[in-house]
């Protein structure tokens, strides 16, 4: 049978794995599509290169054109990263009748409407897989395994390298700062580590985890984004002695009509088995109405687990050829949700509190929460021998976030509280 022939926009750790995989695996491919899958051309910056994997010099091109207006090709696979040049291509290729996979999440989270529009009209498939949690196939499952179901909860640690971060700080008791120097020598971080630690590359992964899960278009200025840069050891060492876990978390939470999407430093009960994620290695959560509690483990990132998400993205897409189906694949966001307001957004939160060491400064605090209808679990005050004001923590019941914000502001103008040292929502 005709061999689909595939244009590979990159060849980069992870465009390197997909030829790997696909030069390795070609007679499993086989047996599920019917045909060969080949590698008809491959962008590259510099065809004189040294390359980990071999490839025929005559397939290389440093021309982008000459991938996206070759008439041979039938998928364009785009793992080279970027937007406004990337954006460009992967419409003018759909504009001829090209399939898209992509392991773009900046691409999908900020332009994915426009790009999904011009594949309906041109009748394309676009995949990307790969755009989130690397090997974990959590977005095909999200939109065909939960498609009988209602999910109303994701949450999930989805960047590696903050969470390689967090784990190293709370087995090995070190600072922020030395583990990030740490893990950008071992590359798990880039010299630029912003993206990951301010929590934006989490919060594009949560947005396109929350438009397929809750069928509905969430933006990336839907999200409240905060990063871990704050976190200190003490923070960590406080969550451990109440039973807790610090991890980046981003929370999808829908409830009839509306949602919300976060992304935040977030104390997680150790008995919550997303707690217990360590590493580089990434989870989500799941809560449907019908199936209940279900959680996805594994690889975040690196060569080979992307680019298995690639590849099954490609086999899909050959699948679909195969069945003359491509570009019908339902709309996922459907639904008109609206994001919810602070005072309709509740969680548990974790407060610690420097104060001044005298009578009647637990009366004032707690009478700052009483005004704004905050309930506590519990308060707890620690000795602490390197410090000489008292410590105060507090871990409230369920409360809305703009009543958390004005408690927050209330104590900094509190003559008694020194400082706002930590807060932190709490789950599990």
């Amino acid at each position: 049978m005709k061999p689909v022939k595939v244009g590979l926009l990159g060849l980069g750790t992870v465009g390197t794995g997909v030829v790997r995989i696909l030069e390795g695996h070609q007679d499993d491919l086989q047996s599920q599509v019917g045909s060969p899958i080949v590698i008809e051309k491959v962008l590259v910056q510099n065809k004189e290169k040294a390359r980990a994997v071999q490839i025929d010099p005559e397939k290389l091109t440093d021309d982008p054109w000459d991938i996206i207006h070759n008439p041979e090709i039938d998928v364009v696979v785009e793992v080279m990263g970027g937007l406004e040049h990337t954006k460009e291509y992967i419409l003018e290729a759909l504009s001829r009748g090209k399939h898209i996979v992509t392991a773009n999440k900046d691409l999908i989270a900020l332009y994915g409407p426009e790009i999904l529009a011009k594949a309906r009209e041109n009748r394309c498939d676009v995949l990307y897989e790969a755009s989130v949690a690397g090997g974990i196939p959590i977005l095909r499952t999200l939109v065909e395994g939960f498609s009988s179901d209602r999910i109303t909860k994701i949450m999930g640690i989805v960047n590696g390298t903050t969470n390689y971060i967090l784990t190293k700080m709370s087995q090995e008791g070190a600072s922020y700062e030395e583990v990030l120097k740490e893990a950008q020598q071992l590359g798990y971080a880039e010299a630029d580590p912003t993206s990951d630690v301010e929590g934006l590359d989490a919060a594009r992964k949560m947005t396109i985890l929350a438009t397929l899960g809750f069928r509905t278009n969430v933006a990336l200025k839907d999200v409240d984004v905060k990063g871990i840069t704050a976190v200190t050891k003490e923070d960590i060492q406080y969550a451990k002695r109440l039973g807790y876990e610090i991890k980046l978390l981003g929370i999808a939470e829908r409830q009839d009509d509306q949602f919300c999407v976060s992304v935040q430093p977030t104390m997680v009960s150790r008995t919550h088995p997303i707690a217990a994620v360590n590493g580089v290695f990434n989870a989500v959560y799941v809560h449907g109405e019908a199936v209940g509690e279900t959680m996805f483990y594994g690889a975040g990132a690196g060569e080979m687990p992307t680019a298995t998400s690639v590849v099954a993205d490609i086999v899909a897409v050959v699948k679909n050829l195969r069945l003359g189906v491509n570009g019908q694949q339902g709309i996922t966001a459907y639904k008109e949700l609206k994001p919810k307001a602070d005072e309709q957004i509740a969680s548990k939160y974790f407060l610690l509190l420097h104060v001044q060491d005298r009578a009647g400064v637990l009366a004032q605090i707690t009478q700052v929460f009483a005004e704004y209808e905050v309930s506590l679990e519990s308060v707890v005050q620690q000795p602490n021998p390197h410090n000489p004001e008292a410590e105060i923590i507090i871990i409230t019941h369920d409360a809305n976030k703009a009543a958390m914000t004005k408690v927050v502001e209330a104590f900094k103008s509190l003559e008694v509280i020194r400082q706002v040292k930590s807060v932190y929502r709490v789950e599990g």
